[in-house]
């Protein structure tokens, strides 16, 4: 499906781009992206749900799908036709979270296709069940975003409550993993992050108030059980989500588990989400047991611990928060990466040395800084590999070796960046 996006309040927005970054080639990639992105990967359904892609693998990953939109939901106010795209989008996150909220990846259909030699409790809807707590984030965030831009009634429909109910009880159950979980999960493949040790259940936890999570946004299993970032975003749509019940469904109960559940989440947080560095002060840890094991590292895959402020939970100029971006952008972060080419944050889900396009894209965006924001622009398109496109990771030292080809939620980030560096946000 071609033109999802009005081409007016796109070439509008380039020129914005334009003018802010002062550069051609990056304006073009912004409007190549922004046209070509969204297209690329979503399908509208006959049911009028919206089915997306993620990237060059054929199933819709709930946190994914969310993110390659982000750039777009700031450009929908007008634009009616893109507006029923995402809405779509939602809508049908929504019936998926309802079908199995432990699910992080759909099928189009009920075809059975996927991981199906997983030892879990799969469905023939379900591509992956690897349980990711900012999985259930993504569609929660997305509504309320798609509400307040456009304003329109149908955007929290008959599907939202029982999503939100399926996913209060789910994070509640989830801060007493070892009590009340039922979920189990293990792939016997050559990759021990793809799986839970424990007989698939994890590494033993203590309570916290936080939520347990199975996997990390990268698919890639938790160490310590309790994401911190995950759960940070956690309190942010739980906020959200106390303000939909309030003044769209009117439903006072909902309303207050969720302000009661993103208390418990924030002391949670607070008590053991952070640490004191000898070098940095206190500073947020990336996982925690409850036990006194703290992380402290980051992940290019967001919600991350740099991507704090875009999640909504601190702001860009908070204490906590840049006293732990200085360590995550530093070789105190064992996933923090210097070459000739490029600096940035990269992952254990790809090789050594290699950085992500969507790690620099969020260090720009949660920046205070214009010069910030303007270099790591300028660091995008220049390490494109000769693709003029985003890419997964890159070699620090050469930007020509790289994972995936074409990755579009890499591609939304370059574009959320040159949006919000062009002061649109």
């Amino acid at each position: 499906m071609s033109n999802m996006i009005d081409p007016d309040v796109l070439a509008r927005a380039t020129a914005k781009v334009r003018e802010a970054s002062g550069d051609e080639v990056i304006a073009e990639m912004f409007r190549r992206s922004m046209a070509e992105n969204l297209p690329a990967v979503a399908e509208r359904l006959p049911d009028g749900t919206t089915f997306v892609l993620t990237g060059d693998i054929p199933a819709m990953w709930l946190r994914d799908s969310a993110a390659q939109l982000r750039p777009y939901t700031l450009l929908c106010k007008d634009d009616p036709a893109l507006q029923e795209v995402l809405i779509g989008v939602l809508h049908r996150q929504l019936e998926y979270v309802v079908h199995d909220p432990y699910a992080n990846a759909f099928n189009r259909e009920a075809n059975g296709a996927g991981h199906t030699s997983d030892e879990t409790e799969m469905s023939p809807w379900v591509w992956e069940r690897k349980y990711e707590i900012d999985s259930l984030c993504f569609p929660l965030d997305l509504a309320y975003k798609l509400w307040r831009a456009t304003g329109r009634d149908d955007v929290i429909d008959a599907r939202f409550k029982p999503a939100a109910e399926a996913i209060l009880e789910l994070w509640t159950v989830e801060q007493d993993h070892e009590g009340r979980s039922p979920y189990r999960f293990q792939r016997h493949d050559d990759r021990p992050s793809d799986t839970l040790v424990r007989e698939g259940r994890g590494r033993e936890t203590r309570p916290t108030g936080m939520s347990w999570s199975a996997f990390r946004p990268s698919d890639d299993a938790t160490d310590l059980g309790f994401n911190v970032p995950g759960n940070m975003f956690a309190s942010v749509v739980l906020g959200y989500l106390e303000e939909i019940a309030t003044e769209v469904l009117g439903d006072e109960a909902l309303a207050a588990r969720a302000k009661e559940l993103k208390a418990e989440i924030d002391e949670g947080i607070s008590r053991f989400g952070t640490v004191e560095h000898p070098t940095y002060g206190r500073v947020y840890a990336y996982e925690v047991d409850g036990a006194g094991a703290a992380l402290l590292m980051d992940d290019a895959n967001m919600p991350s611990l740099l991507s704090a402020p875009l999640s909504g939970y601190v702001a860009a100029d908070d204490p906590t928060y840049l006293a732990t971006r200085k360590l995550l952008l530093s070789p105190e972060n064992p996933y923090y990466y210097s070459g000739t080419a490029a600096s940035g944050i990269g992952s254990p889900h790809t090789p050594p040395r290699y950085i992500w396009h969507i790690a620099l894209a969020v260090q720009g965006i949660s920046s205070t800084s214009a010069a910030e924001r303007q270099q790591l622009l300028e660091l995008l398109r220049d390490t494109t590999g000769g693709t003029g496109l985003m890419h997964e990771g890159f070699d620090v030292d050469d930007p020509t070796q790289f994972t995936r080809e074409w990755f579009s939620w890499a591609n939304a980030m370059f574009c959320e960046l040159a949006l919000v560096h062009a002061g649109i946000k």
